[in-house]
């Protein structure tokens, strides 16, 4: 099955300025992951750059962390976040 995609988490809060998403996660991601962000007016993909943890960079997360990631692209609260 190519081409699936698996839901790993909801984004619960943006920063704009600083363009960080707050993502709840659903399952496990690490830095280089391929994710895609869709909602209502969003749909873009990118790889995970950069993520934290309470304030400290990390480089994985596991499910039902709630972690900071650097985003390029406008989210908005509800959208959720898959892997490619």
């Amino acid at each position: 099955m190519e081409n699936e995609e698996k839901l790993v988490g909801t984004v619960t809060h943006h920063y704009g300025k600083i363009s960080v998403a707050v993502v709840k996660l659903a399952d496990a991601v690490a830095v280089g992951d391929m994710l895609h962000f869709k909602g209502a007016s969003t749909d873009f993909e990118e790889a995970l750059s950069s993520m934290q943890l309470d304030h400290k960079p990390i480089s994985s997360a596991k499910k039902g962390d709630e972690v900071a990631m650097q985003v390029t692209g406008k989210v908005r609260e509800g959208d959720e976040v898959y892997r490619k």
